[in-house]
């Protein structure tokens, strides 16, 4: 997930069920799958790692595997394909995210709930916002505040911040008043409300913005990579994204430049590659920046 001025949480309100899809296109993860979401002549399949396609384009949008099943459109309804491109879970939502922890968040009745594999209902559309699962825990909205729930749907951390994001790494990203900090599972505050924004924690940095500029602290807290960039993404395989000017580009954990700043935007690696756009058109990169999928629309 990145972060800038703009970003909207990585949770999904009720006012933004309809730009989920457009957060999915930036991440370019595949849970663990090798496979990766790209467009053609305006439709969605998958290519693999090798940039071969595995699932022909059909879909009229589509999102990152999880769990081994990826979310689909079909017109306006959402559903739920395998790692075959078969139909595991038929289009009837008005929205659905990637599987986590063998649970799906998906939109009904304009109300969010989770779904288990067999598409059944797990915890029922109640939530006017509610984020994926992680560490057993999920951000939901109730009564305008955010707490968490496990996977049960029971409460565990009461609804009381202003935003909240994924844990990862034992930690998530909350916002009291205009300051983001960092709730451990229990919902203690490990780093005090400080930032202007923040993501989460991965291979022990979190990126935050501080002074207007993003840079990336440890878990204590202590700034690890200087504030230096206009925008800035979560570490995932060892890199992040990071705008310098208006070009992203990716860095290492030690702040060096791995890929130079060159595309237009940009997603997360995993599994060695990552989605970056020219443009409008987007296309797939390994860590030394060559294409396996040239830009396409």
């Amino acid at each position: 997930m990145r972060i800038d001025s703009k970003t909207v949480p990585a949770i999904v309100a009720l006012a933004i069920i309809l730009i989920v899809a457009a957060l999915w296109e930036k991440s370019g993860g595949s849970g663990n799958s090798g496979l990766y979401p790209v467009k053609t002549n305006g439709k969605y399949g998958y290519i693999d790692r090798a940039g071969k396609v595995a699932i022909q384009p059909q879909f009229d949008d589509a999102g990152d595997f999880g769990d081994g099943y990826a979310p689909v459109a079909i017109g306006k309804a959402w559903g739920y394909v395998d790692r075959h491109g078969k139909l595991a879970i038929h289009p009837q939502f008005e929205m659905a995210d990637p599987f986590s922890e063998n649970l799906g968040l998906v939109g009904m009745g304009r109300r969010l709930g989770f779904i288990e594999r067999n598409g059944r209902f797990k915890i029922n559309p109640q939530f006017a916002g509610a984020g994926r699962y992680s560490d057993g825990r999920a951000a939901v909205l109730i009564n305008g505040r955010w707490g968490y729930i496990d996977g049960e749907g029971k409460l565990v951390i009461p609804p009381q911040f202003d935003q909240a994001g994924n844990f990862s790494d034992g930690l998530a990203h909350v916002r009291i008043g205009d300051r983001f900090g960092f709730i451990d599972d229990e919902g203690k505050l490990a780093i005090n409300p400080q930032y202007d924004a923040a993501g989460n924690f991965s291979d022990g940095l979190a990126v935050v913005k501080i002074g207007g500029r993003f840079g990336y602290i440890d878990k204590s807290g202590k700034i690890q990579i200087n504030p230096q960039f206009e925008q800035a993404g979560d570490f995932s395989d060892g890199m992040a994204q990071v705008a310098v000017g208006n070009r992203f580009g990716y860095i290492e954990r030690s702040g060096k430049f791995a890929i130079n700043p060159q595309f237009d935007d940009a997603g997360d690696f995993d599994g060695g590659i990552a989605p970056v756009w020219l443009g409008d058109r987007q296309g797939y990169i390994d860590k030394s920046g060559k294409y396996i999928w040239n830009p396409s629309a």
